[in-house]
Order: C-alpha cells, then structure tokens, then sequence
C-alpha cells in the first residue's frame, strides 16, 4: 500500500521534511539542502494548501488522479487544495527541487485571496506542467527569495502583506510563462483542436447525443486527456472562443442545417442534438439567432 502523506497544514509539511518552521501558513523550500528525503517506492500527497515546485531533477513517475504529470527537468508542477498526487520516486533519486507551499488562510481577505481562482494552472490534471528556459527560472527562483526574506523576518504588521504581494507575484509570472508555453507549443494544440473537432462531430452525428443529451467541455476535456481548465484555456487561446462557445456553434449550425435540409419536426431536432425539452431547445436557439427554430425555418424558406 502506497505512503499517504496529508499535508494540511506548512507544519505538517515542514516536520515530515525535516524543515524548520518560519512562518504557520507559508513555507520556501529547497530540498537539495535536506539532510535526507524521508519517501521511497511510491507515495500519495493529499494536498490541504497551495503548492508549487520547479523540479531540477526527475525524480519518478507523478500522476494526478488516473492521468500522468508531463514533466522533466526545469518544469514548475502546481497543485491546490483536495488535489491528490502520487509519485512514483526513482530508487536512486536524490532531490533537487525548489518551491513554495501556502496556506489558503495566508490570502483569505487579501487581493490575492480575491483573484486566487484566476491562476487556472492550479487546477490541471497536468499532462502539461511549466515549462521554463533558463531566465524563467531565474525569475521563478527570485520571486522564492523574496518570500524567504520575508518569512525570515520577525513578524510584524507588514508581513502578510510583502508575502502576499510576493507570491501574487510569481503567480503573475507563472500565468504569463503558461501563455508563453500555449504559444511555443502551438503544433501541439493544435492536435488538441483536430481531436476536439471530431469528437465533437462523432458526438453529433452518432448516437451520443440522442442518448447522453448536451455534451459537457469535462466530456471533451477528457476525451483529449486534458483537464477542463487546461482544456478551456487552450482552445480560447487558439481559437477565440470557449470550449463552451465552440459546442454552442456546432449545435445550432447543426439545427440550421436541420431546419432547412430537411423536413423534421423541431421536436424531432431537439432530441437529436440532445435536448431534453423542445422548449429549452427554442430557447438555445433563440439566445443565438434571434429566432425561434420555427421562425428561422419560416424565413429562410420564406
């Protein structure tokens, strides 16, 4: 059976890594200079805070649920709180990481605490850690020694917000390095676009829609072996448009077609393209043409 390390809290990370701790809710961490790693074999993190860590070296195998962690030398994972990760360590690893843990406490009633949701990349179920050149780490790392200053410090009335602003900081620069990566990678996405597209037209034009009803973004996200909000974020920065948006043009284009190539009731097409209720389906259909199904039929063949 696999270790199962709960980290609830910075302390219970700290003692189980032999670090002393600074500060209740926020910890930097640099694992190079641990006397020992207390895991082998596999072991389980359920994570209770926010966590970032930019891996020098590879040091196993990481999934996050059933999907596995792309990552390697130079790349920054990410985690948030209830994610679980398993990590199958290497027999001979030694490790070299930096990073930084925090509490959700730390920025409840602070400006990051308001924004926290907005850095997406906590949530991936990350075939698709980030990846960094050689001046992003540079930065990633000088953004860690800001904090570590601060945590060093005694605490005073200025703590809290330095070590806030700090870690809005890296986050900001994670976030810009994410888009960077979207970019860099764009052969790649747009693989992932190819896959969307013809799953969304075997979803339509087979059985699954009759069956299932509306397709959900989760439902491609997974067909693509991407998380949703990777999922999301990828196909806005490509296309434009949201998944959701994406999903909304292909059912009413497929109504369209529908409604003047053939002689199907409305009724008809809306429980093809999935719809439980006509009248929902009047709605939808409304929202983006303007027109009831019917009147769009009426003035088209008009």
């Amino acid at each position: 059976m696999d270790n199962i390390f709960k980290v609830d809290s910075v302390d219970d990370y700290n003692r189980m890594m032999g670090i002393e701790t600074r500060h209740p809710l926020v910890t930097v961490v640099d694992q190079s200079k641990m006397d020992g790693f207390p895991f082998q074999g596999e072991v389980t993190y359920s994570y209770g805070v926010y966590a970032l860590f930019l891996k020098q070296t590879y040091c196993g195998d990481i999934t996050y649920g059933r999907m596995p962690y792309d990552y390697q030398e130079g790349t920054v994972t990410s985690f948030a709180p209830g994610q679980v990760v398993r990590v199958k360590f290497k027999p001979d690893f030694k490790p070299n990481a930096v990073g930084l843990l925090f509490h959700p406490d730390l920025v409840r009633g602070t400006s990051l605490g308001q924004e926290i949701n907005q850095y997406s990349f906590f949530a991936y179920s990350s075939r698709e850690a980030l990846h960094l050149s050689e001046q992003e780490k540079a930065i990633f790392k000088d953004c860690l020694d800001k904090v570590r200053q601060e945590i060093e410090r005694p605490i005073d009335g200025h703590s809290k917000k330095l070590i806030c602003r700090n870690i809005e900081l890296l986050l900001d620069y994670c976030m810009r390095f994410y888009e960077r990566q979207f970019i860099t990678r764009k052969t790649a996405n747009r693989d992932v676009l190819t896959r969307f597209e013809a799953e969304l037209d075997e979803y339509f034009h087979g059985n699954t829609a009759l069956v299932n009803g509306l397709p959900s973004v989760k439902y491609f996200a997974e067909k693509c072996f991407l998380s949703p909000n990777y999922f999301g974020d990828l196909v806005k920065k490509e296309t434009g448009r949201t998944p959701q948006e994406y999903i909304q043009n292909k059912i009413i284009n497929l109504a369209k077609e529908e409604l003047l190539g053939t002689e199907k009731t409305v009724n008809e097409i809306s429980f093809r393209l999935g719809f439980q209720y006509s009248q929902h389906f009047n709605r939808y259909f409304k929202r983006s043409t303007g027109m009831t199904p019917s009147e769009y039929r009426k003035a088209e063949m008009a």
